[in-house]
């Protein structure tokens, strides 16, 4: 719709930054305050007006270091477009095809941002439903951001989503069978951990034959088969959060997110006597007793680096700043 060099209104279009199923975002200036920002111009343009406010309200509503900001909409010379912040850097899913298989302490890292995002999302009521390395932003600083909730909705209302939405080889079985809730959103999460932990997909796309299999779980392989490298804390995180049933999943994305700085934390050491002279010995916490649902305090980020911090923290373990 807009080419390099254009100007719109008060906006320079520089480049194109991608194309999706329900619009393209551009790289633009705006003229006014020398900034750069993002612009999404929806396909349809045809739509009712308060259909196309739609994402842009859902993301107002949201206010997260790790979800895109929206800075507002407009409508010039009949193009609706989405005003939001432009972050420096490239999609997860452009890094995974990259780089294969991503260290273990990256992959956590973004696996907690993610659940962070997800986690405040879900609690303004917020379902994303097309969660997917595609739709996160890595920036330059290695701080992640979720976007694109053009296939969102609040669940306000409706006790579940009531449309067959979202990319099918990261959807829960329930999403292919319109009922998709919060649960659904954690097992997108853990398809996109798995695929940084081993570099590939869980398992091939899903036809429509293989959705009774894909209930079944019998589609689903351990990551540690394909990667061997990965802790069995981390193997058992991730196939609970792709557990077939929602019921056996991870409720919140905040149960999901306490586990990953669990097993992040240095293990415990225990005093051994032998012969009478006490040494050090470290021990292999058991990570295991900790998977299960609990309750969480209110998530907490790093004053330095603004990531994510277990409820007990007192230094990241990110950057290893005190807090």
């Amino acid at each position: 719709m807009f080419f390099r060099g254009q100007q719109f209104g008060k906006y320079r279009i520089l480049s194109s930054l991608g194309s999706g199923g329900f619009g393209t975002v551009y790289l633009a200036e705006d003229t006014w305050i020398d900034k750069k920002v993002a612009l999404k111009v929806p396909h349809k343009q045809n739509l009712d007006f308060s259909q196309m406010l739609k994402e842009p309200r859902l993301l107002a509503s949201m206010s997260h270091p790790n979800i895109v900001t929206v800075v507002t909409a407009e409508k010039q010379d009949d193009v609706f477009f989405i005003v939001m912040e432009y972050v420096p850097g490239e999609t997860l899913e452009h890094l995974i095809i990259r780089e294969g298989v991503l260290d273990l302490a990256r992959a956590l890292d973004f696996s907690c941002q993610i659940c962070n995002a997800v986690d405040h999302a879900h609690t303004v009521g917020i379902l994303h439903r097309d969660l997917r390395p595609g739709n996160m932003l890595v920036s330059e600083s290695g701080m992640l951001k979720v976007t694109d909730f053009g296939t969102s909705r609040f669940l306000e209302i409706a006790a579940h989503g009531t449309t067959v939405i979202g990319s099918p080889p990261y959807m829960a079985p329930e999403q292919f069978h319109g009922k998709a809730v919060f649960a659904s959103d954690i097992y997108s999460v853990g398809v996109t951990m798995y695929q940084m932990l081993t570099g590939s997909m869980p398992y091939d796309t899903p036809a429509p034959a293989d959705i009774a299999r894909l209930a079944r779980g019998d589609l689903l392989s351990a990551p540690r088969i394909k990667n061997p490298k990965i802790p069995k804390a981390i193997n058992d995180i991730v196939l609970r959060a792709m557990a077939p049933a929602p019921t056996e999943r991870y409720q919140r994305a905040s149960e999901l997110l306490n586990d990953l700085l669990a097993a992040r934390e240095p293990a415990p050491r225990r005093v051994v006597r032998r012969g009478g002279v006490a040494t050090a010995d470290a021990t292999v916490a058991e990570i295991q007793s900790r998977l299960k649902a609990r309750e969480t305090p209110p998530a907490r980020f790093c004053w330095h680096c603004r990531k994510p911090l277990h409820a007990r923290a007192d230094r990241c373990p990110f950057c290893n700043e005190k807090q």
